[in-house]
């Protein structure tokens, strides 16, 4: 298991990180952040993703289904030192109040975990203004570690790519040879395995809704390694940036999409 998953600090400086440094400056192609932008984040976690946008003046929203992570969250950004922000424990299709209130939507690493997802990223549009945008930031599932196999504890499954692509009933069986405990193995199957999410299956849940791609970025190096792996980042040149084949070796995919 990466010292990321049980270092906190670590985990936060790469979020943080990796946001002010790549994920705003790729909003800012399109859409202006300053003081007056309202953003909604969900699925926001511990809340690392939000201080760039809390140091910039915007008012921001965090919304998480789980308690502890809001708990933690209002703990680590200070809540009680901050008017511009706003964070709420619910499961997004009960929270009310909040229609057509926020110029940027914001959720990385959080839609390939999200079950009927042609469901759900229509619902984001009731968030949004009408010249809002959403930010989408996920690994596609047939990348190396699409299936988060990461996270095994087992030396050779965490560092085995592609191993996610096989059919769920021999991918299930391996885990379990491998020494997986059933929690793990049922996280990989229920939290991945089953919602995981190519490129273009994403753009056509988008095109099906009347959500438009302004812009894209796929790639090769995810800019969260920077921290992690003291990588560089780096984006698929265009030659293989090939619909369908680059899913294969897209670490990560950045999406700004409109109404």
């Amino acid at each position: 298991m990466h010292e990321r998953h049980s270092n906190l600090d670590l985990y936060f400086k790469e979020q943080q990180t990796t946001c002010r440094n790549y994920i705003i400056p790729f909003i800012k192609q399109k859409k202006n952040i300053d003081s007056s932008t309202k953003v909604l984040e969900v699925g926001c976690g511990y809340g690392g993703n939000l201080l760039p946008f809390l140091e910039l003046g915007c008012q921001v929203t965090g919304i998480d289904i789980r308690q502890h992570s809001i708990d933690y969250a209002k703990d680590y950004l200070e809540i009680e030192n901050r008017s511009n922000l706003n964070l709420i424990c619910s499961d997004i299709y009960d929270v009310s109040g909040l229609d057509n209130t926020f110029d940027v939507i914001f959720m990385k690493d959080t839609i390939e975990h999200i079950p009927n997802q042609e469901k759900f990223i229509p619902l984001l549009k009731k968030f949004l203004k009408e010249d809002g945008v959403i930010f989408q930031g996920f690994p596609p599932w047939c990348n190396p570690f699409g299936g988060h196999q990461q996270m095994c504890k087992s030396k050779i499954l965490s560092k085995t790519p592609w191993i996610h692509l096989l059919p769920r009933t021999l991918y299930k069986n391996l885990l379990k040879i491998g020494g997986e405990n059933e929690a793990t193995i049922h996280g990989l199957l229920t939290d991945a395995y089953d919602t995981g999410i190519s490129v273009q299956r994403f753009l056509r849940i988008c095109r099906k809704n009347e959500l438009k791609l302004v812009a894209s970025t796929f790639y090769l190096v995810n800019p969260n390694y920077q921290v992690k792996f003291n990588l560089k980042p780096r984006v698929i040149w265009r030659v293989f940036n090939i619909p369908w084949l680059r899913d294969f070796y897209t670490t990560t995919v950045y999406c700004l999409i409109s109404k």
